[in-house]
């Protein structure tokens, strides 16, 4: 949510207008660009000394997105010097998180699959683009109140696949947001991450947006890794949610990556299947999952 102005964190160049963020790790500014007044939004590293790893990441989101240019993942227009950081610039298309959006409103059914739909479309043009995002939720999807375009952000634990593999091998230490992390990027599989670690995160996201709360809701680290390696999620009952939806959420959040979707595109014809009968009738009739879900590269 906006707040004040911090103004010690002056950026030349730029007026800053609203504070958007404020983490542990980073602040998120509405700002004005002085030179044409074009809107922009400016990211910050949220310490005065961050450590090479943090400005590794920092660098690793602007170059990753900048070579993108997908119409679904935000724009950075410039990574400049910042006191001893970063500060990276990027376009401001007037969107809001869909975590505070959906706190502000209760979402419909036929909403949430709208949502569904845009996000599966930018994974696909980050499948092609061979690029694994691994920290998808809904803190990271901006959302413009009034259009309701969706746009992706946050690369900076993404990664880039050299065009001969087809994963990454675990890493040493846990990267992702740990409420939406799936059981192989948890790094205690032993197999490595491909982009499908990018559809348990948004079956995760989709369940939230869709009963309000997470799968799984503990505070210990520890507790809430073997949750997503070994238990089953509680099943989604509500006379609102038809079991076909639920039946994809849960596909999504398969613990084996080859028991979920397999391709953007498969989930995107099941979503839109799902939508087209909430617009003609009302309701969405239970239907075989994944009948268009092929993928080429496994």
């Amino acid at each position: 949510m906006s707040t004040a102005v911090d103004l010690t964190n002056r950026v030349s160049g730029y007026d800053l207008v609203e504070q958007l963020y404020c983490g542990s790790r980073t602040l998120v500014y509405r700002a004005i660009r002085e030179t044409d007044q074009i809107p922009v939004v400016i990211k910050l590293l949220n310490r005065d000394y961050p450590s090479f790893s943090e400005l590794l990441q920092f660098r690793n989101q602007y170059t990753i997105a900048k070579n993108l240019r997908l119409p679904g993942v935000v724009e950075p227009y410039n990574l400049e010097s910042y006191r001893h950081s970063y500060a990276l610039v990027m376009e401001d298309f007037g969107g809001i998180s869909l975590r505070d959006y959906a706190q502000e409103r209760k979402l419909t059914l036929a909403e949430i699959l709208e949502i569904a739909i845009q996000i599966t479309d930018i994974l696909d043009g980050l499948y092609r683009n061979r690029v694994i995002h691994k920290d998808i939720k809904p803190a990271n999807v901006l959302i413009h109140p009034e259009t309701k375009q969706i746009k992706l952000i946050d690369f900076s634990i993404a990664s880039l696949l050299p065009r001969e593999t087809q994963e990454i091998q675990n890493p040493n230490v846990l990267e992702g947001t740990l409420a939406y992390i799936s059981p192989e990027q948890t790094g205690r599989m032993n197999r490595g991450i491909d982009y499908r670690t990018d559809f348990y995160s948004l079956g995760v996201t989709l369940y939230e947006l869709l009963t309000g709360k997470l799968p799984f809701e503990c505070d210990d680290p520890m507790e809430l890794v073997h949750c997503h390696i070994a238990k089953k999620p509680p099943a989604i009952n509500s006379e609102e949610i038809p079991q076909v939806v639920s039946d994809m959420v849960m596909k999504l959040m398969a613990k084996n990556a080859e028991k979920r979707y397999q391709s953007a595109l498969g989930l995107k014809y099941d979503l839109e299947k799902c939508w087209q009968q909430c617009q003609e009738t009302g309701k969405i009739e239970t239907f075989e999952l994944g009948t268009r879900d092929i993928c080429d590269r496994f």
